[in-house]
């Protein structure tokens, strides 16, 4: 089934990403939210961000507010996080299950195109 997913791990302590807010842009001649939901305590999101009708190819940027969460952290709440917002632009060309996580630290991140 095509779909859209992701989720989120804390890669500085070791535990799944809870709490953090997520948008879904589509971006074309201007860029159109498409969701905004908030992962779960497992780091994912209760829903595909994308599937049935509402998944159409093109270019699309995922934005993950992650200093909400690292400030909220008392491990890393005594200094401002250097990451306020992640965004990940990509684009979708096929008829798959595309997954996109993202795997942060107050400092740093990386992500894939997971299964």
């Amino acid at each position: 089934m095509s779909k859209l997913t992701t989720h989120v791990l804390d890669t500085a302590a070791g535990i799944p990403g809870a709490g953090i807010n997520i948008r879904l842009f589509r971006c074309g001649s201007e860029r159109e939210l498409v969701v905004s939901t908030e992962t779960n305590s497992d780091g994912r999101c209760d829903a595909p961000l994308l599937e049935g009708e509402n998944f159409s190819h093109g270019t699309y940027e995922l934005t993950f507010d992650v200093a909400r969460y690292f400030s909220a952290r008392e491990s890393t709440a005594a200094s401002p996080p250097f990451l306020d917002q992640v965004t990940l632009r990509f684009t979708i060309s096929e008829n798959k299950h595309y997954h996109v996580p993202l795997l942060v630290s107050p400092w740093s991140y990386s992500t894939y195109r997971g299964s």
